[in-house]
């Protein structure tokens, strides 16, 4: 199998996936997994598309990811995972679409504007 090349975003996050087949093994910024993910919550949202179709140990994965905080990257890193996932085998496609895996949740922070104290509240108003 060749090397399957993906991008995932959240917030942002980018994460640059490069997925070949192996024995499951994940190198997230030169580290691994465990290392650069010390919750278990967010290493396991990142191994929740590989969970869902059995397949935990048949792939390695080589993550390029940075912008935004843990939460945002983990998520970022699962859908690269997933939409890796689907190039492999379109059969994997109809179970993570329904989890969810496949939506890029577009959610950004909002821009501060002028003349605002913050991307929508105004200046304390004083009448007199």
């Amino acid at each position: 199998m060749e090397v399957i090349n993906t991008i995932g975003r959240r917030k942002t996050s980018v994460a640059r996936l490069y997925m070949e087949s192996g024995k499951g093994v994940f190198n997230v910024n030169g580290k691994t997994l465990e290392d650069y993910f010390p919750s278990d919550v967010l290493q396991i949202i990142v191994k929740q598309p590989l969970m869902l179709i059995n397949q935990n140990d048949n792939f390695d994965f080589k993550i390029n990811v940075d912008g935004g905080g843990q939460k945002g990257q983990a998520e970022a890193i699962r859908l690269a995972i997933s939409r890796a996932l689907c190039e492999v085998d379109l059969e994997n496609r109809s179970p993570l679409k329904k989890e969810g895996f496949l939506t890029r949740d577009p959610r950004m922070v909002e821009r501060k504007k002028p003349g605002r104290r913050k991307a929508r509240r105004a200046f304390q108003f004083s009448k007199r």
